[in-house]
């Protein structure tokens, strides 16, 4: 489907003639009648699209209420987009950081509007009848996340994004605390899940720029071409650190018997695509990764995916958000929790 924007949800209007005030204060290129719409794709930050005259941008803050530690980070977004996008073009360009919490109630980042088919559960009509689309839309996944994993960190002036030493015991650590966070009910298969993951943490192979949640409803194709990813959106967890967390990350939104199995799951995508095992094989073919390791990795992956729906479930249990999205993604991180677990079995 087109990423088209729409009218502004109930509870997330900002304060607009502050806003354009604001960016216009800012930004000398900026000219035109103001106007603004969101793009309701997304469950977690708020993205609007900001129009000036003719001209198009996107505006990224914060979801309302209170945030687990280290999520969300505005400021980090920007850090990544503002040079990223001269090493890897699907990256937005951001032009402006704002960290006064005046202007819109929270940071948020002011950045490129890029346009294009985004893939979300059902495979968008203008792919409908091309040959081997699934099979091509796959193999452009995955050459864009090998991409970025292949970026010369130094020549692309990003070491400053994270600290790789220690890394994936820093990342179980502050999820494992995100979930002690968020939790509003007993979840065996999570407690489980973070004692065998402990136990084992592998050692990092590479270290690489990594997004965190590469996945097709977070990249944007042209309609007329299934076999490149032209844009990916969503850096607020952009760092430096070990490939195939992300790489896991994107593989474990694709469904097997498992994930069917079991209540509670949203689909993210029809039957068609590939199976799981080609995509590891094109992933390793593209990045030489050894992936004897990568069942730990999807249930780590597992694992945060299902904070990150509690946290969200959360925040409509405390009542801080309306989004009637929210209210069954409890059972949604009840499930992750059970998948996270097998992949131990």
């Amino acid at each position: 489907m087109l990423d088209k924007p729409q009218e502004i949800r109930e509870g997330e209007q900002l304060d607009w003639n502050k806003l354009e005030e604001y960016l216009r204060s800012q930004l000398d290129h900026l000219s035109g009648d103001f106007s603004v719409q969101q793009f309701h794709g997304g469950h977690a930050n708020l993205t609007y699209l900001i129009q000036f005259g003719a001209e198009e941008y996107v505006l990224r803050r914060p979801p309302f209420g209170k945030l687990a530690p280290g999520t969300h980070s505005m400021k980090r977004e920007y850090r990544v987009l503002s040079r990223l996008y001269e090493f890897y073009p699907r990256a937005p360009r951001a032009y402006h950081l704002c960290e006064d919490p005046e202007i819109v109630g929270a940071e948020f980042v002011f950045m490129e509007r890029k346009n294009g088919v985004i893939i979300r559960k059902h495979l968008p009509d203008c792919f409908k009848g091309m040959d081997r689309v699934h099979e091509r839309l796959t193999m452009a996944l995955v050459e864009a996340q090998a991409n970025l994993h292949n970026i010369d960190i130094e020549a692309a002036q990003l070491q400053h994004l994270g600290k790789p030493e220690g890394f994936l015991e820093r990342q179980f650590a502050g999820w494992s605390k995100r979930w002690a966070h968020c939790q509003t009910e007993k979840n065996e298969a999570m407690d489980q899940t973070l004692q065998r993951l402990q136990e084992d943490i592998p050692t990092t192979q590479k270290v690489s720029v990594i997004h965190n949640d590469v996945k097709f409803d977070n990249c944007q194709f042209q309609s007329d071409n299934p076999d490149e990813v032209t844009a990916v959106f969503d850096w607020d967890m952009c760092t430096l650190g070990d490939p195939l967390v992300d790489f896991a990350s994107m593989l474990s939104y694709w469904p097997d018997d498992n994930f069917k199995k079991l209540k509670g799951l949203p689909v993210i995508l029809e039957d068609g695509f590939p199976e799981k095992e080609i995509v590891r094989n094109l992933y390793q073919e593209k990045t030489g990764l050894n992936l004897d390791r990568i069942s730990w990795y999807e249930s780590f992956s597992f694992m945060k995916t299902a904070v990150i729906a509690q946290q969200l479930y959360k925040r409509f249990h405390d009542g801080e958000t309306k989004d009637p999205r929210m209210k069954s993604l409890g059972q949604t991180a009840i499930a992750l929790s059970q998948l996270a677990r097998g992949k131990f079995s």
